[in-house]
């Protein structure tokens, strides 16, 4: 029987070991249905799932927190629309659990408000792409507003038309002093010319290899990952429904169950909607190319990865790129 002592050395062991009892815990909550753009392919919209009467009740935001929390949740993953919009719904989240914001970074989070929460900030391409896609250059706004800030990152959500041309972007990042995460369009509401070929994704996996090694410091990511998210293969296995982590744990009646992340639930703006999983309502899974969705599937399937000394590094590494990402462990 292979263990994880007979397929790592010394060093190995302490990175695995530095990530085994995190026991992360996430659920995802739509902080406010409202946002200050309205992007092209933004799941969100175009699925409808911001077609509920939201809760503006702060005190009943905080309670729901509260029980949030005396649910096992150890870390809550505020998404919206735009979660900066409502700081106050922020705030019950952040003086309670472990929390991370994804922002469009247009509006500034306090740090004296939220000195150590985790902020990432969505970036769709360079400044023609943004312009294309979210009708603005936000990158202009969010770069001022964040420059240098040790608790923010960039999520840069890369499009076919990027492909080789994303280090110019990258380098506009390592110049504000940010770091950089990669995940790629999944073109939910079918903009011409942002679908992927089979072809691009197979260019982009090196590009985005390529990154990884010219920026170490910058780029937080890891090569199994990127060969994860752009064949949509694991193990052998293709990323569909019957293989995604992050269903809600109600709406999953999927049989036999696979494996998922425990008691996960995307709640909806009214604190009592739930969403089918972490991201579109209606999208075709097999097209899925959210990042957090494959770094989760591979997260959930340890056993798969203790067939060899490679396997369970690759695993280690995307496992510690999670935690990274969510400030389980330091950058």
């Amino acid at each position: 029987m292979k263990t994880v002592s007979s397929l790592l050395d010394e060093n190995w062991q302490v990175r695995y070991k530095r990530i085994a009892n995190l026991n992360i815990r996430s659920s995802i909550y739509d902080v406010t249905n409202r946002c200050n753009l309205r992007c092209k392919g933004c799941f969100f919209f175009s699925s409808g799932e911001h077609q509920v009467t939201e809760e503006t009740d702060i005190q009943k935001w905080e309670n729901f927190v509260d029980k949030e929390k005396e649910r096992g949740v150890n870390l809550a993953i505020l998404i919206g629309g735009e979660p900066t919009l409502c700081m106050d719904r922020v705030e019950a989240f952040y003086k309670r659990l472990p929390t991370y914001c994804a922002t469009n970074g247009l509006i500034k989070v306090s740090r004296d408000q939220f000195p150590d929460m985790m902020v990432g900030i969505s970036l769709w391409g360079g400044r023609a792409d943004e312009k294309v896609l979210r009708g603005r250059d936000t990158f202009a706004i969010s770069s001022k507003n964040y420059a240098g800030d040790p608790y923010t990152y960039y999520l840069y959500t890369i499009t076919p038309r990027q492909v080789g041309k994303i280090e110019p972007v990258i380098k506009q990042i390592v110049d504000v002093g940010l770091k950089v995460h990669l995940q790629l369009l999944s073109n939910d509401e079918g903009v011409d010319g942002f679908s992927w070929s089979e072809g691009e994704l197979k260019d982009l996996r090196c590009e985005m290899d390529e990154m990884l090694v010219r920026y170490p410091q910058t780029v937080i990511s890891s090569k199994y990952y990127h060969e994860v998210i752009t064949t949509g293969k694991m193990m052998g296995r293709r990323f569909a429904w019957e293989e995604c982590p992050s269903v809600t744990e109600s709406r999953d009646n999927r049989k036999p169950q696979p494996r998922r992340l425990i008691h996960f639930i995307r709640w909806a703006s009214d604190l009592q909607s739930v969403h089918r999983c972490c991201t579109s309502a209606t999208r075709d899974c097999s097209t899925c190319k959210d990042g957090a969705a494959h770094m989760s599937w591979i997260m959930v399937n340890k056993r798969e990865h203790m067939n060899s000394t490679e396997d369970l590094q690759n695993w280690i590494e995307v496992y510690e790129m999670f935690a990274k990402l969510y400030r389980f462990i330091p950058w």
